[in-house]
């Protein structure tokens, strides 16, 4: 699930994450990094949701976070939805390294297939060089490089422990999944109990601040289960486009 950027309802997706990852690519990035940072601090996780339009369920979506070194974790994201005609399947992960509070990307990837033409995307952030590439090597992008970018997933991690932290506004320039350069703003807008499958919970509610007034984000974060998203709803001229709702969640550690 991407966090209030795309419309699942034109996606379908496996549920099992890690017959996604490209584990040639984790294996080689596992060996670069393993020998020279410090250890871990973040609690790896699997989650599930299910996608609603109007509190119908049409799918499934899974998210999941693993630490491939130290200091060096993937967070991947699949889906399963089908909404009228539509299907289409879904997978991204993003590879970055998280060290004294700041979330750095080195590599992300979606593969999507289903009603619409299949698409194939990779961006590579060669931290070293300060240049981004698309395909890894082939493309170098005309973008600027900035330090603090994040891809469309790796920023989410970043907001996550700035939420922990106490923060209440956020600003990340991002690297979208077309290379374009595109700048993501949120605030913290109150605290609201909400009902899941899961059942009542506590949570902490984000909205997004698009520059048109046509289109509407929010996202709940609960404090229960160590900031986890646990719902999300895009909207567009006052209509609801989607629902996401947590349905389960395993911790693989403790922070």
């Amino acid at each position: 699930m991407q966090f209030l950027i795309n419309n699942p309802f034109q996606r379908k997706a496996s549920i099992t994450t890690k017959k996604y990852i490209n584990s040639a690519l984790l294996i080689g990035m596992s060996a670069v990094f393993s020998s020279s940072l410090q250890a871990s601090t973040l609690t790896e996780y699997s989650a599930e949701y299910n996608v609603l339009r109007k509190g119908k369920i049409h799918g499934k979506a899974t998210r999941a976070f693993t630490q491939v070194a130290d200091n060096t974790y993937a967070l991947s994201y699949e889906t399963d939805v089908k909404w009228m005609i539509f299907t289409e399947k879904r997978t991204e992960q993003s590879l970055f390294k998280y060290e004294n509070g700041e979330t750095k990307p080195l590599h992300y990837s979606l593969n999507r297939e289903g009603t619409r033409p299949d698409k194939s995307f990779r961006i590579k952030f060669d931290r070293d060089n300060k240049q981004l590439f698309s395909k890894e090597h082939e493309y170098p992008l005309k973008v600027e490089w900035d330090e603090s970018r994040q891809d469309v997933l790796s920023y989410q991690n970043q907001l996550r422990h700035e939420l922990k932290a106490g923060k209440t506004q956020f600003s990340y320039p991002i690297i979208d999944k077309n290379g374009n350069v595109r700048l993501y703003n949120f605030k913290v807008v109150g605290t609201e109990t909400i009902t899941l499958p899961v059942g009542n919970v506590e949570t902490v509610k984000v909205k997004r601040l698009y520059d048109s007034n046509k289109r509407h984000a929010m996202a709940w974060f609960a404090p229960k289960y160590d900031y986890m998203l646990v719902q999300m709803l895009k909207g567009k001229d006052g209509v609801e486009q989607f629902q996401i709702q947590m349905t389960s969640q395993t911790p693989k550690g403790k922070e």
